[in-house]
Formats: C-alpha cells, structure tokens, sequence
C-alpha cells in the first residue's frame, strides 16, 4: 500500500505573503509611503541603423493620405508636423518628466490623460495668453528664462493653442536649418520652432537676412518661435560682455524678436491652476517642492541629473565618477527605505563601498573621495544637485539627494535594483519610529523575514515607551511583528501577539474597526497555518462578514479575507467550495487592481493550489505559470513568494507525470535560493525537503533519501534533534526509507519521531497524528496489519475530531482502516466503518 501521507510540509507562502498586505498600509499611509517599488538604472538605447528610411516612407505615405505638399515629409534633418498632429513632445525639446504610479490614474479627471501619460499636465503660465496673442500676430517670438523654467511646454501649448492647423518646422541642429528655412518659405502658415535659439545663431545659421525672408510681407502667416536662457541672452545681449565683438550679428538677430520672459519660481496665481492638477502625483509632488524649485525645473531636470548619475558609472576609468554614483546611490536607497531627515555623510561613505563594488568591481581607475564628493554636489539645471551639503545641528556634515531621482527609482516595480540587506539593517540603527516601520516593510517585501520581524520589534518597542502599550501605532507594529513571526515558523508566539492584539482593539476600536478586522484575518490565516482549521474558518468569515458590511465586497482587505477563507476550505477538505471563492476573488482583483497587481498574482497562485488539490492539473500548471511570471517581475527569483509558485508547479508537474521537469524547477530554486541566502538557510531547507519528496514520488528513492538526511543533519546541528523542522525532516527520511524498502529502519524512525512529537506537541497535534499515519504503510508491509490498524484508528480519530470527517486526510485514513480490516479478514467491520 502506497505511504498516505509525505509529512511535507503545507506550504502556501503566497496566501500567507497577503496577510501583511493588510497590515501594513495603514501605517505606511499615514507617511504618505508607498513599498511599490523599485527601478534599475540600466539604460536602453535603441538601434537606429537601417530604421531611417522606412520612417521616411511611412511619413511619405502618411502625408500622401492627408493630401499634404510631399515636401513637408523630406525635410532633411528636421521635424515636420502639423501642430495638431504633434504627440512626441520631446522631439520638441520637452522632457517627459518622471512616470507616475499607474494607480493614480484612476483618480484623474474624466477625459484626461491623466499620469500613465509621460507628459503631466499643462499648467498655464501667466504670460500664456500673451504668447497666444504674439503668435497669432505672427513674426518672431522668443522665450526667455533659466533652464528647466518650463520655456519649452509654454512654447508648444500656446502654439497648439494660437495655430494648430500650422505646419511646424523643427530643425535638429544648426545644419539643418537652412533646409528647413528653404522649407518654411514654401509654405502659407508655419512655425519654425527653434528650441535653444542659441545653436542656430552665428553667420551659417540664423540672421536678421533670414527672418526677414520668412515673416516679411502679405499673404502668409509665418512664426519663428525660440526659446533660450537667460544666460545664453545675456552673453549676446550685454554689451560690457567680452565675447561682443563675436556676437555682434547674433545679437542684432536676437533683438529682431519680440521676447517674453518666464520665472522659475510660480506666481500665486499660477500655483492655484496648479493645484487644480494635483490628481497628477507628479504636479502634486512638485508643487511640495516649489519653494524650492521651479515646478517645471523639478519636473524636467530629474531626467538630466538621472542621466548624468547613470553616466556616472558608465564612464570610462579616469573619466568616470564610479565612487559619486554609489554615494548617490546609498544616498537614494536610504531614503527609499524611509530616512525622510538629512543624511549623516559618514553614514554615506560607509554604506557607498557595497554598491561600488557591486556596480564596478575592484576597479582600478577610481575617483577619491573628495573629487566623488565635489562631482556629485555640483550645480546642475540651475540651482539643481544630485546631492547637496549643509552643516548639521551637531556640527556633522549632512546630506540630502535630489528628490527626483528618488521618486523614479521608487515607482518602478522591478526587483533588480532591490535596496541591499546591508543598508537596510544599518538604516534600521539610524531610524526613529515611524522610519523604522517602514524600512521592516520594505524588508519583507524583499523576503528578509527576520530583518522585518526585527525592525517590527524595535518600532513596537520604540512606541511602547513614547505612545503607550495600547496605541494604534503600537499596535499596527506589535500586528506587523506578529505576521513575520508566522513567516518565521515562531507559530506559538505568533498566535499569542495576534489574539493580544485583536483583543485590545476589539475593545479600544470596537469590532467592526478596519484595524480589527485585520487582526482577525491575521488570526485566521495563522490558525490555517496552525492546522486548526475549524477556528481559522470561523475567524476569518467573521471578518468577512465584518468587511463586506463596513468596507464593502471590492475593498483590499474584503478581498483578503476572502483568500484567505479560500485557502482554509481547501486545507479543511472543500476544494470545491475553496475553488468557488478564489475565482470569485481572482475576478474582483483583475477588475479592481488589475492583472498584474501583486494580489492579483497572489489570486492566480491560489487558484493553481486549489486546482491542484482538485486534481485538475492542467488549469492549476496555466494558472501557477502566471502567478510564477508575474512574481519573477515583481519580486525576483530569490523571493519566498516566487521560491514556492515554483515548488507549487514542480509538484503540479510531478502530478502529470513530468517529473524530469519538475525536477529541474525545483533544482533551479534552490540554486537560487542558496546564491541569495546561503545553503543553510531555512527557506533553502525548506525547498530542499520539497525536492526530495519530488525524487521519491518520482521512484527516485535512494536520492530521496540522501537529499532528507542532508538536509537533516544541518537541522540537528543548527536548529537541535527536536525542533519542528528537524523532526519533519526525520519524519521524511523515514518516508523515503520505506520506499526504498527499508521498512524496519522507517518504523523505528516514525517512532521515535512520535514519541518526540507527543511529547512537545500532544497527543492530539496534527503532528503527532501524521506520525501515527505515516507508521501505517511501513507497518503493513511488514505483515503487522494489526499494529497498523492500531495506528490507523488513532490517527483516524483524531482527524474526525481536529479536521472533520470529510477532509481528505481523514478520508484517506478512512479507507486505510478499512483496507487493513479487509486485509485481516474482518469484512463486516470494514463494512461500518464511517
């Protein structure tokens, strides 16, 4: 008779991972911080050989549809478009600021882009409808103002806003701009668009000769319209300047123009028009920086200071600024994890070493200290820095980084630039309260489970002392500690601080308080991890009915109770009402996140688990290969989340007989595993059990064996010979020795595993019955039916009473005794067995 049951362990890390996705964001919120997530710095430059001329034949082709003059498609070297036409506004010189959490978009005006558009808003300037009159009059119109002061996007909106059926000209460079005035002549109605006026000056580019040719005259309607700075205008314009002499014509052609000139700063006026275009984050988190930066330089020069930080390291050795880079980028980091206050600058050139050699190695060819310092506090874009120096309240030198590049490298969820484990646990010495609740949830985001419970635990303690014991911030850090020390198999003292805390906000919040109702979804989804099934059933549909009630049927934590239940009914013995609740939440969380939103993946993930239960192994290996791309984008190949989807398929695949490939999924997990962690750790362990009971399922008994002992022998060393883990990796051994048939060897192991089991846990433990369970099959192959329907009648019992009798592992058990009542003959007892 095959072995009725492994002993692995019940793993569904997915589920359990959404648990702290309902107690975190109240704390987090409350910062303003968003966990979600992380951007690389990698640079991705497109190939243009062999593109240029089929993008010639297509605006060719485009041009014949409109009936356009065929001309206005070749113009060398420059964009030619109707205004209206225009979508590209960097072709025009205008930066896309940074991008937006896609979740905002949803708060975005009916009819608006809103932030998934690369471009924010429009904020109109004071002098916009000035310009609009200007250009409508015709003739020649120049911008004036600092760089990044928004001269650019001002230009194009009163353009699209005073001439949109116009065609515009823009020439790349000053050699191109003789086409492109030969082109303009041409035409009835253009704008020549020259953005940085002051490359297209000098005797070969533009002159008074040639703006005279384009506006002069009757029966047309001509613009050229530049922007420049306002040092560049000074240069030519200031006649004590020492170069006048040199730019006598480029002046004469800059005073042909009529100019306006715009401030950096925003004018009350224009900061209110601004604020009725904060459903943008990006203008919302500019407008908190205005006293500082211009709106427009805030937006628009991150893009400069981000590429002049990735060159940083990209440079070639002497030319380079390696050891600048990783300042700024410790710099970054610790502000993503949450130090919101100046930075220590020691605490920078401490942490800066790790992201040096991790970017360029043992490099040679690195700057000092002082010269990475100097580059990187430089003046860029006005009075923008990558990282700025001022003098702390104690006399230490402090830094702050340029919040732009903080918030690009935040809102990108990619896991390849995850802040290292090493800045967050020095960052964790450095934070006060509430930053160290946040870097604990940046950490288990990552899966650093003990640096999480860690920095839980000191917040909590942290918050003891200066709000008291029963204060809601307390109380969110002693919940959060709580769900990592689930996460960290500490299951005892897990279920005492989460019944501590649902007690005391069931009394302080009330019942039905969005606070309570996570503790008791946390509860239940312990209990669930606990095999108390029963209780964890009636916790958690007491939260729903809770959530459904005071938050509603799409709210994230309405939606969580539901997994949760989901996953409970499955491990109690329902998959079939299980199944029914995860599709129901797997629908609401596309339609209400979205497809690739973290729970959504988390939803695909369970439905996979509850299908394979059902065996319904097809759907369950689609399902689970979603879950498994999206969490490798999201999280990476070395988180938990990921480490069990990928279990979960390899055994999936195991059930369609594809063992080869099973195989080899679960080898490349724990080979990622062990690069992330080291081969002794305990996710590392856990995946490793998994893998051997993959090769004994698979008749691969002797290495089945071999992989449990390994895995046993460093348990025993470094856990001791009867910790939980320990003993399930004994019990494992045991398995593959009776499948080796060895059964003698496996009784003796099953027993002595049960003795310890009853002797820590109880008798009554789902341990200690899989203990009795697995002695059954052993037993029987040694013809000692009797002494294994001993075992099966305990083990049969005390399912009936934890489980119920319709759980699949007490069915199991069920039949067991009955086979062995026929095996002995005894077929009328068989016959009333229930």
């Amino acid at each position: 008779m095959a072995s009725l049951f492994d002993g692995t362990r019940a793993r569904v890390g997915a589920a359990v991972a959404a648990a702290l996705a309902v107690a975190v964001p109240a704390a987090l919120a409350a910062a303003g911080v968003q966990v979600w997530w992380v951007l690389s710095l990698g640079v991705v430059v497109a190939a243009v050989g062999g593109v240029f001329a089929p993008v010639l034949t297509s605006t060719y082709q485009r041009a014949r549809e409109r009936g356009e003059d065929l001309d206005l498609a070749v113009a060398r070297g420059s964009l030619v478009r109707k205004v209206r036409d225009i979508t590209d506004l960097k072709r025009l010189g205008i930066h896309h600021a940074q991008r937006a959490d896609p979740q905002s978009t949803a708060a975005s005006p009916a009819g608006t882009a809103g932030s998934g558009n690369r471009m924010p808003p429009y904020v109109p300037r004071d002098i916009h409808d000035e310009l609009v009159e200007l250009l409508a009059g015709g003739g020649f119109v120049l911008l004036v103002g600092e760089s990044t002061a928004g001269k650019s996007r001002l230009a194009y909106e009163a353009t699209r806003a005073a001439l949109p059926d116009h065609i515009l000209i823009a020439p790349e460079n000053r050699s191109a701009l003789p086409d492109a005035i030969e082109q303009a002549t041409r035409l009835p109605r253009c704008v020549l668009w020259l953005d940085k006026t002051e490359q297209f000056l000098g005797p070969d580019g533009l002159t008074p000769a040639k703006i005279a040719r384009l506006v002069d005259g009757d029966g047309h309607h001509r613009v050229v319209l530049g922007t420049i700075r306002s040092a560049q205008i000074a240069r030519y314009t200031d006649v004590a300047h020492p170069d006048v002499a040199e730019t006598a014509e480029a002046r004469q052609t800059l005073e042909q123009a009529t100019a306006l000139r715009l401030r950096r700063h925003l004018t009350a006026t224009e900061r209110e028009r601004a604020q009725t275009r904060i459903w943008d984050p990006r203008i919302a988190d500019a407008l908190e920086h205005e006293d500082e930066y211009g709106l427009a330089e805030y937006l628009a020069a991150g893009p400069q200071l981000l590429n002049d930080w990735e060159n940083a390291w990209e440079s070639a050795h002497d030319e380079g600024h390696p050891r600048a880079a990783a300042l700024i980028a410790a710099a970054v980091d610790c502000r993503r994890v949450g130090l919101t206050r100046p930075l220590p600058r020691t605490l920078l050139e401490t942490l800066h070493e790790e992201y040096l050699i991790r970017r360029v190695g043992n490099r040679l060819a690195i700057e000092s200290m002082e010269e990475a310092w100097r580059w990187a506090t430089y003046p860029r874009a006005a009075t923008a820095t990558l990282l700025r120096l001022s003098d702390g309240a104690n006399g230490e030198a402090e830094v702050e980084v340029f919040d732009y590049l903080v918030d690009v490298i935040q809102r990108d969820d990619r896991h390849i630039n995850n802040v290292p484990e090493q800045t967050l646990a020095i960052a964790l010495t450095v934070s006060d309260a509430l930053e160290t609740s946040q870097i604990a949830a940046l950490a288990y985001g990552y899966g650093r489970y003990d640096l999480a419970a860690r920095g839980f635990s000191q917040a909590f303690q942290t918050n003891v002392a200066a709000l008291g014991a029963e204060h809601p911030s307390t109380l969110i850090d002693r919940s959060n500690r709580a769900v990592m020390l689930g996460q960290l198999g500490q299951l005892d003292e897990a279920e005492a601080e989460n019944r501590a805390v649902l007690e005391i906000r069931s009394r302080t919040l009330g019942l039905e308080h969005p606070d309570t109702l996570t503790s008791r979804i946390n509860l239940g989804s312990l209990l669930r991890e606990r095999a108390n099934y029963l209780e964890s059933e009636a916790e958690l549909r007491t939260a729903l009915a809770n959530c459904m009630s005071v938050l509603g049927p799409d709210h994230p934590s309405t939606l969580a109770a539901r997994n949760h239940l989901a996953n409970t009914l499955n491990q109690k013995g329902h998959p079939e009402e299980a199944l029914a609740e995860a599709r129901a939440v797997l629908e609401r969380r596309i339609r209400v996140l979205g497809a690739d939103h973290y729970e959504t993946v988390l939803s695909h993930h369970n439905l996979g688990w509850i299908l394979n239960s059902l065996g319904q192994y097809e759907e369950a290996e689609r399902e689970t290969r979603l879950a498994l791309d999206g969490l490798f984008r999201a999280r990476g190949p070395e988180h938990d989340s990921t480490i069990t989807s990928q279990t979960l398929l390899a055994k999936i695949l195991g059930n369609l007989d594809r063992y080869e490939e099973a195989e080899a999924l679960i080898r490349r997990a724990v080979a990622a595993q062990a690069s992330a962690l080291g081969t002794e750790h305990r996710d590392v362990l856990d995946t490793r059990s998994d893998l051997g009971i993959l090769l004994r399922k698979s008749g691969q008994c002797a290495q089945a064996e071999a992989e449990h002992a390994a895995v046993l022998e460093i348990r025993t060393r470094t856990l001791g010979p009867e910790a939980p883990r320990t003993l399930m990796s004994r019990n494992n051994r045991a398995v593959a020795l009776a499948c080796m048939g060895r059964y003698q060897e496996a009784v003796t192991e099953h027993r002595l595993v049960l003795e310890a089991r009853t002797r820590l846990f109880g008798a009554d433990t789902p341990e200690t019955l899989q203990s009795h369970a697995n002695l059954v099959d052993p037993l029987d192959e040694q013809g000692l039916q009797e002494e294994a329907l001993a075992e099966a009648r305990i083990a049969l019992a005390g399912r009936t009473r934890i489980l119920g009798q319709d759980h699949r592992d007490t069915v199991n058990m069920r039949e067991a005794v009955t086979y062995l009542l026929r095996e002995l003959g005894r077929h009328d007892e068989a016959d009333q067995v229930t």
